[in-house]
């Protein structure tokens, strides 16, 4: 069997910090799998500056330069994380046989790379890194993952628990992932989506390298709403069923006020009537909330603009074979 070309894709933003130490031994990696005969010796690494503010792209540039294992985008603003991804994937899909996405803060397993290509060589198209463990993760982050996951089982999208966007992917998963063209995508949610022979890898989750993390709660939560929203009309479904109850109780307490005009039992009720207002006004606001949020990407979907635009390419597909690291 012909060895395939492996493109490492890389997403990167303000990672000077880790980046050197990432690219050794992403670099390490792809040699050994080399020489093992698991992928050509023509794989590259794909790094992809998400409109960094630090020297993340002066840096990938220098590697580029230096290494022709080496490859390099810049996106000319930060589009955000899964269209960072979605950037360095259509471009290694022409002279790719596979791909691995992975981040560059080190907290997923580099070592899985060869275990994600055996599998790859016994014939799946998509294989999942699945952490195994979390302990490196905070109480509050392992239970809103948790709670994530169950609510999007609920919702009827299929996901991986505990995957995050470590994965490999074959070529012909990746001509069909390119038909997919609507701009709010959510990988996690579309790979599976897409079928294909499909298996998992689990690894030990470490701690980041250096660096601060790019996830802060408030894009931990915009990330978890996209994703709901992206896939499931089931919240505007859950505001009418809500909705129907309330117009239900309304019935009855209106049934009950009329029975106690007629009994001359009328009482003035201050709070009852402040709290319906708080309560009906509260979900008023909320239901609009949620069909605003699907309102909203509609009109983002309709405007067809870009998901991504690269300002510069660092590009280079030679064989490394003599190459000393």
């Amino acid at each position: 069997m012909k060895e395939p070309i492996l493109t490492l894709v890389v997403p990167c933003y303000n990672e000077e910090a880790v980046l050197k130490e990432t690219a050794n031994r992403l670099r390490a990696v792809l040699l050994s799998c080399a020489q093992d005969q698991l992928i050509s010796f023509r794989s590259t690494i794909l790094f992809v500056d998400d409109g960094s503010r630090d020297q993340t792209w002066a840096m990938i540039d220098h590697y580029a330069q230096e290494n022709q294992e080496i490859t390099g985008l810049k996106l000319s603003r930060n589009f955000g994380h899964q269209n960072a991804l979605i950037a360095g994937m259509e471009t290694a899909r022409p002279y790719s046989d596979c791909i691995i996405t992975i981040d560059a803060d080190l907290q997923d397993e580099v070592n899985a790379i060869r275990k994600f290509l055996i599998k790859f060589r016994d014939g799946f198209d998509v294989v999942y890194g699945v952490r195994d463990k979390r302990e490196t993760d905070t109480f509050f982050k392992k239970q809103s993952a948790l709670l994530f996951y169950q609510i999007m089982e609920k919702l009827g999208v299929k996901m991986v628990p505990n995957h995050a966007d470590y994965r490999l992917l074959s070529r012909r998963v990746l001509d069909e992932f390119v038909n997919y063209q609507e701009e709010n995508l959510f990988l996690r949610g579309m790979i599976p989506l897409l079928g294909f022979k499909s298996t998992k890898v689990y690894y030990n989750r470490a701690q980041r390298f250096a660096g601060e993390s790019k996830y802060p709660l408030r894009k931990m939560l915009n990330f978890a709403v996209d994703g709901i929203t992206s896939f499931s009309v089931a919240p505007i479904r859950m505001v009418t069923y809500l909705g129907g109850m309330v117009a239900g109780i309304g019935v009855l307490i209106g049934i009950y006020a009329l029975i106690q005009h007629f009994i001359g039992h009328v009482v003035t009720g201050w709070t009852s009537m402040i709290l319906s207002i708080w309560m009906i006004g509260g979900m008023q606001l909320t239901a609009i909330g949620v069909i605003g949020e699907y309102i909203g990407k509609i009109f983002k979907e309709t405007k067809h603009r870009p998901r991504y635009i690269i300002e510069k390419r660092q590009l280079t597909h030679t064989s490394f074979e003599t190459k000393i690291f």
